[in-house]
C-alpha cells in the first residue's frame, strides 16, 4: 500500500459495502458515507464505548480506549470514532455495534451532496471575459520640444489613443497635480491606472499615474459583507490569481444577529455611525491580514504588496448591510412598503467610505433589487452564471433570510423570505454554529433507536449545527420516531423522554458530551425547524406559481451560502425543504456573493452585465402575494400536506406502513 495516497478505500463487512474516503478520515465518517449505522453517541470523544469495530485487513491509526481490553485490541477491535484510516482497509461491524441481529441496514442510501461548482480563472480567460475593470497601462511618450509644446495632459491623452486605443478620458484634480512630476521623473515613461467604463458611451477614468513601469503590478480586492461573516480575497489583476483570503465575524452581531435588530439600532442617535464604523474597521483589518499573507514571486524573492498598489475593491452585501456600510439610513427597509434609499451605487474613491486605501482605489458596490433581495444575491446570480444559461434555473441562498431567484438568460424573477436562524444553529435549544464538537451528521439504529453522532473535528458533542439539524429531523421522521406534525411517537426507548419543552430525544448523555448537560432535540426545536423549511419551500412554490411554472419545469437548482455546502439532499427533500428533483440537477456554488464580487474584479464584461440583469429581474414581495400564506401553512408539515409533491417520500412511507 502507498501511504502517500490522498484517499483510501474502506470495505465494511458483513454488508460488503465499499467507499472511498480521504486519508486520515475516521471510520465513523466512512460508515456514514457508506450509509451504515454504528452505535456511537459521543460523536468521537471515545467515551461511550459503543462503536466497536474489528479491523480485518489493512492498517489504521488510533482507536485505543479504556473500554477495550488488551486482548480485544490484539484481536483487531478498535473504537470507530477515534480510528483514522491510513490505507485501504476491511473492517467488520459486530452485532453489538450495528443492528441487534447482525444484519446491517443496506437500505440506507449514501449521503447525496450537491455537485460543487468551482470558479476557474482559466475558464474566464477561454471565454474572453478576463478584463479587469481597472487596468494599468505603460506609456512611452516623446518629451516636449520647441515645436511640440502641448500641455502634459494633452500629451498623455494622445499617447493613450496612439498606444492603447483609449480615446475618451476623464480625471480629477488630485491626479492632475501628479502628472507633471510623474512624466519627468523617468523621462516620460509612465504607468497610468484607468477605470474602464461600464458602457461605450462613458469615458475611461484616469485614477493614477506613476513614473516608470508598473503595469505588471495591479491588485484588487473582493469583499462579501455577510450578516454573520465578512469574507475577503486579494487578487492579482494581472494574472487573475488569488493571493490571499481572510474572514472574520461581522462585529455588528453584538447589536443584533439579524438585519431588523441592526436597523433598529441604527435608528438610535449615533447608531448608524457605529454600525458603519464596525464594518469598516473589520474590512480594514481583513485588508491588513491579506497584505501580510500575500507575496508575489519576483526573481525568486518574496515581493510584498503595498497598500498603495490596490486599485479597486468590489463589495457585495444584502441591502441592509450595504446601507449600513455606506451610512445610508435603512429605516424604511423594515417598514411597508419597504423602500431602500437606493439600489444602485456609483463608483467612488475607497477612502470616502473610511477604507484605509489610497484615493486612486475605486470602490465598486453591487446593486440591489429590493429591500430584501440585495447585492449579495445579484452577485450570486452573476457568479454562478445563471444569467447566461438557457437552463431554467432555481437559485436559493439558504440563511436567516432565504433569497430565491428563478429564470435563465431570458428572464429572472426573485423573492425573499424570512427563514429564521435555525439553519445556522439559532433558535434551537442546543444549537451551535458549525464549530468543533457540533453534531453535523447522524443516523439511528431502527430497532434500538440508538444514535450515531458525527461531529465536526470528531470531538465530544457540544450542540447541533444547521446541517446536523436537517439530517437529525429527516432521520427521526424516516424511522418513525416523529410524525408528520413533528411530534414524537410513543416508543419504548430511554432516548425519548419528557423534558422542559415537551417531549425530546436524547442525542448524547452528559458523560459523553463536551458540556455539562445532555444534548437533546425537543418538539419546540423541531417546530422551529419546520417553520424555517416551510418558509423556504413556500417561497419557492409561490414564486413558481407567480411565473406560471411547476417544479417539474426546473432544469437546474443552484444552492448558495454556507449551509448549502453541507446540505444533505436526501434529507432536504425528505423534510420538504427542497423540491423533490433528481439530485444530479443540484449544484452548490459556495459563497455566491463573494464569487460574484471576485469575478467582477476580474471581468468588466460581468460588471457591464450587472445593470442589465438587475433591470430585467422582477421582484415579488411575498408578504403582499395572497397565495404565500396558504403555501406556508401547507408546508408546515413533514414533508408537506400534499404528498403528491414528494412521491418518493410518499412511496417510502407507504412501504413502511405495510
Amino acid at each position: 500500500m502507498n501511504d502517500t495516497l490522498s484517499t483510501c478505500s474502506v470495505t465494511f463487512a458483513p454488508a460488503e459495502r465499499t467507499v472511498t474516503v480521504k486519508k486520515n478520515s475516521s471510520l465513523i465518517q466512512a460508515a456514514r458515507k457508506a450509509g451504515l449505522h454504528i452505535n456511537a453517541s459521543c460523536g468521537g470523544a471515545g467515551v461511550c464505548g459503543k462503536c466497536r469495530i474489528i479491523v480485518e485487513e489493512g492498517r489504521v491509526h488510533g482507536g485505543e480506549s479504556e473500554k477495550l481490553s488488551p486482548k480485544d485490541f490484539e484481536r483487531g477491535y478498535r473504537q470507530a470514532c477515534t480510528t483514522e484510516i491510513i490505507e485501504d482497509v476491511t473492517v467488520r461491524i459486530p452485532e453489538e455495534s450495528g443492528r441487534q441481529k447482525g444484519g446491517l441496514d443496506t437500505d440506507i442510501p449514501p449521503r447525496h451532496r450537491a455537485r460543487m461548482h468551482v470558479f476557474n480563472i482559466d475558464d474566464l480567460k477561454k471565454e474572453g471575459l478576463f478584463d479587469p475593470p481597472v487596468e494599468k497601462l505603460r506609456l512611452e511618450l516623446i518629451p516636449p520640444t520647441a515645436t511640440d509644446n502641448r500641455a502634459d495632459v494633452g500629451r498623455l491623452i494622445q499617447g493613450l489613443a496612439d498606444q492603447h486605443n483609449k480615446h475618451r478620458l476623464v480625471t480629477d484634480l488630485p491626479v492632475l497635480r501628479k502628472i507633471r512630476r510623474a512624466l519627468r521623473e523617468k523621462d516620460f515613461l509612465v504607468t497610468v491606472t484607468l477605470e474602464l467604463p461600464v458602457n461605450n458611451r462613458s469615458k475611461c477614468h484616469l485614477l493614477n499615474i506613476q513614473p516608470g513601469r508598473w503595469d505588471h503590478r495591479n491588485f484588487g480586492l473582493a469583499v462579501d459583507i455577510g450578516t454573520t461573516t465578512i469574507y475577503g480575497v486579494l487578487i492579482d489583476l494581472h494574472s487573475g490569481k488569488v493571493l490571499a483570503k481572510a474572514s472574520c465575524y461581522n462585529p455588528q452581531m453584538s447589536y443584533g444577529e439579524d438585519v431588523i435588530a441592526r436597523i433598529i439600532y441604527a435608528e438610535k442617535p449615533k447608531g448608524l455611525a457605529m454600525m458603519q464604523e464596525l464594518v469598516v474597521d473589520a474590512i480594514n483589518s481583513l485588508i491588513s491580514d491579506m497584505l501580510k499573507q500575500a507575496r508575489l514571486p519576483d526573481d525568486d524573492k518574496s515581493s510584498p504588496i503595498d497598500r498603495d498598489e490596490i486599485n479597486s475593491i468590489t463589495i457585495a452585501g444584502n441591502t441592509t448591510m450595504t446601507h449600513l456600510f455606506l451610512r445610508l439610513e435603512p429605516d424604511n427597509i423594515r417598514r411597508s412598503p419597504y423602500v431602500p434609499v437606493s439600489t444602485f451605487f456609483p463608483p467612488m474613491p475607497a477612502p470616502d467610505l473610511g477604507l484605509e486605501l489610497k484615493r486612486h482605489c475605486v470602490a465598486l458596490l453591487y446593486p440591489a433589487i429590493s429591500s430584501y433581495v440585495g447585492g449579495d444575491i445579484v452577485a450570486g446570480v452573476m457568479g454562478s452564471g445563471m444569467y447566461r444559461t438557457d437552463l431554467l434555473t432555481l437559485f436559493i441562498d439558504v440563511g436567516t433570510n432565504a433569497e430565491i431567484v428563478i429564470g435563465n438568460k431570458e428572464w429572472l424573477a426573485c423573492a425573499a423570505c424570512s427563514a429564521g436562524p435555525a439553519f445556522e444553529g439559532g433558535g434551537i435549544t442546543h444549537g451551535v454554529r458549525a464549530v468543533e464538537g457540533a453534531i453535523s451528521d447522524f443516523s439511528i439504529n431502527p430497532e434500538t433507536l440508538e444514535p450515531m453522532n458525527v461531529t465536526e473535528g470528531n470531538k465530544a458533542p457540544i450542540g447541533i449545527c444547521g446541517s446536523g439539524l436537517l439530517i437529525i429531523v429527516a432521520t427521526l421522521f424516516e424511522n418513525g420516531v416523529i410524525n408528520p406534525d413533528g411530534k414524537f411517537n410513543d416508543l419504548d426507548t430511554p432516548r425519548i423522554r419528557k423534558g422542559r419543552s415537551g417531549m425530546e430525544y436524547v442525542l448524547a448523555w452528559e458523560d459523553e458530551c463536551g458540556t455539562d448537560h445532555d444534548i437533546v432535540l425537543n418538539e419546540v426545536d423541531i417546530e422551529n425547524f419546520i417553520r424555517a423549511k416551510a418558509a423556504i419551500f413556500a417561497g419557492v412554490s409561490t414564486l413558481l406559481e407567480q411565473v406560471g411554472l411547476q417544479v417539474s419545469d426546473l432544469e437546474q437548482i443552484i444552492l448558495a451560502g454556507g449551509f448549502g455546502s453541507f446540505i444533505d439532499l436526501d434529507s432536504a427533500m425528505t423534510v420538504g425543504l427542497l423540491p423533490e428533483v433528481d439530485p444530479d440537477k443540484i449544484i452548490y456554488v459556495g459563497n455566491g456573493s463573494l464569487m460574484g464580487a471576485w469575478m467582477s474584479e476580474l471581468s468588466n464584461h460581468i460588471r457591464q452585465d450587472v445593470v442589465a440583469v438587475v433591470r430585467k429581474m422582477t421582484s415579488f414581495e411575498l408578504s403582499e402575494v395572497p397565495g404565500f400564506k396558504d403555501q406556508y401553512v401547507a408546508s408546515i408539515f413533514l414533508p408537506h400536506t400534499d404528498l403528491s409533491l414528494f412521491p418518493k417520500v410518499a412511496e417510502r412511507r407507504t412501504t413502511e406502513q405495510r
